[in-house]
C-alpha cells in the first residue's frame, strides 16, 4: 500500500498471538486514523499489551497482517521503528544516569545530530516540566515526574505514532490531570496516539475512537459517546438497598438492571421518566439518577469479576 494522507497510520488484519495451547489475541482488526487517539481497553488478561507489542514489534505475530504508515511491518521494522515513540508501563530509565543523560544517551539511538538532539532535549524537558531538574538523580523524581520524562523520552525522535501503555497507572490525581494536558496538548500539535489504560475516564476524556477487547477479541468499536449511548443509554439509575418488590417491578417492566446484591444498576433508554416514577412511589430513598459513563460500558460488556 502507498501511503496517503487517508492511509490509517495503522492498519491490523486478524492479528493473532498463540503462546503453545493459549491464545492471547484472537483474530483482532482494526485501523488508526492519522491525527487521533485511539484507545485500546479491555480488564486485565484481554490481550491489550500483547496487541500493542505486536504492533512496535517487540512480539512477533502468530498470523494476521499489520501495515504502519501504509507499509506491510515484515521487513521493513527498522524504518518503522524510527517512526515510533513507545511509553510502556513500567519505570525503564536508567537509575545510574541524571535527567538528561537519559534522554541523551536515548535519543543517541536515532542518530540525530548533537546540535538537533540538544534542541530536543531542551524542547522536552520545557514540555514535560522538567526542566529544572535536568541534572536530578532520577532515583529521587516523584512518580509523576518518572512518567513525564519516560513520555518526553518517548517523543525524543519526534515520532508520527506515539503508543502509550497505561501511562497514568499509580500516579495520583494532579500527577494524572498534568500527564493529561500534556497528552492534550500532543494531539492539539496532530500527533497520533495509541492508549491502553483502566482509567475509563481517562479514556473517555482523551480518545476519539476506542475498542473494548476481552479474551482476545474486540468486544465494540467507535467513539466513546457513540458506544455509551448504544450500550447504556444517556443516564443511569442506582437503587441502594433494594427489596424484592422493586426487583419484581422491573422485571415486569422488562427493564435491563444488573443485581449486585446490595445495589441495583438500572439500564433504560427513558431513564428520567422511570426515575421520576420511582421516587414519586416508595423508592424515594437510596435511588439516585446519573449520567452515564464509559465505565458502565466498560462493566456491562465485560462483567464485574476481579480478573487474575
Amino acid at each position: 500500500m502507498t501511503e496517503t494522507p487517508a492511509t490509517p497510520l495503522v492498519h491490523a488484519q486478524n492479528l493473532r498471538k498463540e503462546y503453545g495451547a493459549m491464545t492471547a489475541v484472537d483474530g483482532v482488526t482494526f485501523s488508526i486514523r492519522r491525527g487521533e487517539c485511539f484507545g485500546l481497553l479491555g480488564p486485565n488478561g484481554a490481550g491489550k499489551t500483547t496487541t500493542i507489542r505486536m504492533l512496535y514489534g517487540f512480539t512477533p505475530r502468530t498470523s494476521g497482517s499489520l501495515e504502519l504508515f501504509g507499509t506491510d511491518c515484515d521487513g521493513s521494522w527498522r524504518t518503522i521503528k524510527s517512526r515510533i515513540g513507545v511509553c510502556q508501563q513500567d519505570n525503564t530509565l536508567d537509575p545510574d544516569l541524571t535527567v538528561v543523560q537519559n534522554l541523551n544517551v536515548f535519543g543517541r539511538y536515532f542518530n540525530l545530530s548533537r546540535a538537533r538532539l540538544q534542541t530536543r532535549i531542551d524542547n522536552l524537558l520545557r514540555f514535560a516540566a522538567l526542566d529544572n531538574r535536568r541534572d536530578a538523580d532520577v532515583r529521587g523524581l516523584s512518580g509523576g515526574m518518572v512518567r513525564r520524562l519516560v513520555l518526553a523520552r518517548a517523543l525524543i525522535n519526534e515520532p508520527e505514532l506515539l503508543i502509550l501503555d497505561e501511562p497514568t497507572t499509580g500516579l495520583d490525581p494532579q500527577s494524572r490531570h498534568q500527564l493529561w494536558s500534556r497528552l492534550e496538548d500532543l494531539k492539539a500539535q496532530g500527533l497520533t496516539t495509541l492508549l491502553t489504560t483502566h482509567y475509563m475516564d481517562e479514556a473517555e476524556r482523551l480518545c476519539d475512537r476506542l475498542v473494548i477487547m476481552d479474551q482476545g477479541r474486540i468486544l465494540v468499536e467507535g467513539a466513546p459517546s457513540e458506544l455509551i449511548n448504544a450500550h447504556v443509554g444517556r443516564t443511569v439509575i442506582e437503587i441502594m438497598a433494594p427489596g424484592n418488590n422493586i426487583r419484581t417491578l422491573l422485571q415486569e417492566k422488562s427493564v435491563a438492571f444488573e443485581d449486585l446484591g446490595h445495589r441495583l444498576i438500572v439500564y433504560h433508554r427513558n431513564g428520567e421518566e422511570l426515575y421520576r416514577e420511582l421516587i414519586s412511589g416508595e423508592y424515594r430513598e437510596g435511588c439516585m439518577l446519573r449520567p452515564a459513563t464509559l465505565e458502565d460500558v466498560f462493566l456491562r460488556l465485560t462483567g464485574r469479576d476481579l480478573r487474575e
